[in-house]
């Protein structure tokens, strides 16, 4: 038999629009040669415009559902989005202390790309203090990266996006990439850094039109990549190569926002989507 994919714990809400959350997960990873072993954080009521209600998972469910799968399957990385609870966070991190080798990418998922508030402050301050002390990789977009920094740092004042990124690594983790998705820029830029200061900063184009789901994708990317042993420095770089790819070929399925492609590399050229 041949060896299985690599396989990725993720931790994420359900999304009935396919854009965000963990069906986003699940067709990231699979596009990029893992397997996605999904635990549902939460049951939302969206569509491709903004969530209308969020059921939160009782933290033992969430529990249960790793750990059954964890004595049964080997993985290559754990992946976290929308956690939904304080208790679902403490959970979380119980669990990914028991695998302190295995790569922890967080995707710091506070608002919809709608504007819905989805972490109160009390979830934000757990983060900081159990999240990422462990996290190998955290993609903030800018608004995230400040709401994380201003509260370990204990101030209001608006700290500038190198400030944000110290912060979160003092807090413990590894690599902090600050995306510039939500930043007015003609270009969306970028940024990884550790300790030592900037990895590496990379420019893209700016896309027409409004994303629903490209945190996600991002963040599943770089999980599927350094599951695979890339080099976290290329696994970012591939990774943002990889979700503006997607972007580019997103559709409007509904009549909000944009999904992006996640499986773009396997359409037609010029077929508009029809695969018969």
């Amino acid at each position: 038999m041949p060896a299985p994919p690599p396989a990725v714990l993720v931790f994420a809400a359900n999304d009935p629009s396919g854009g965000a959350g963990i069906q986003a997960d699940i067709l990231a990873l699979a596009s990029i040669g893992c397997h996605p072993l999904p635990v549902i954080t939460g049951i939302t009521v969206q569509d491709s415009s903004r969530i209308e209600a969020l059921l939160t998972m009782d933290a033992k469910w969430v529990d249960d559902q790793a750990r059954c799968i964890l004595e049964d399957v080997p993985i290559a990385a754990i992946k976290l989005g929308l956690l939904c609870s304080v208790e679902i966070i403490a959970t979380v991190a119980e669990i990914v202390s028991d695998y302190p080798n295995v790569p922890l990418i967080f995707d710091p998922v506070l608002a919809s790309g709608g504007g819905d508030e989805l972490s109160s402050d009390d979830m934000i301050s757990a983060l900081n203090e159990l999240i990422l002390p462990q996290t190998t990789l955290i993609t903030p977009n800018t608004v995230e990266a400040r709401r994380l920094a201003q509260d370990i740092a204990a101030t209001d004042d608006e700290l500038d996006f190198a400030d944000c990124a110290k912060h979160l690594l003092e807090s413990g983790c590894e690599y902090v990439l600050i995306t510039g998705t939500h930043h007015h820029t003609p270009e969306v830029i970028n940024t990884l850094y550790d300790k030592s200061g900037v990895v590496r900063a990379d420019s893209w184009q700016r896309l027409q039109g409004s994303f629903h789901g490209s945190g996600c994708t991002l963040a599943s990317a770089c999980a599927a990549l350094i599951a695979q042993n890339d080099d976290l420095s290329e696994a970012v770089r591939d990774a943002q190569e990889y979700t503006w790819q997607s972007l580019q070929a997103g559709f409007r399925p509904g009549m909000g926002q944009f999904i992006p492609d996640r499986m773009f590399w396997a359409r037609d050229e010029g077929n508009n989507g029809d695969t018969h």
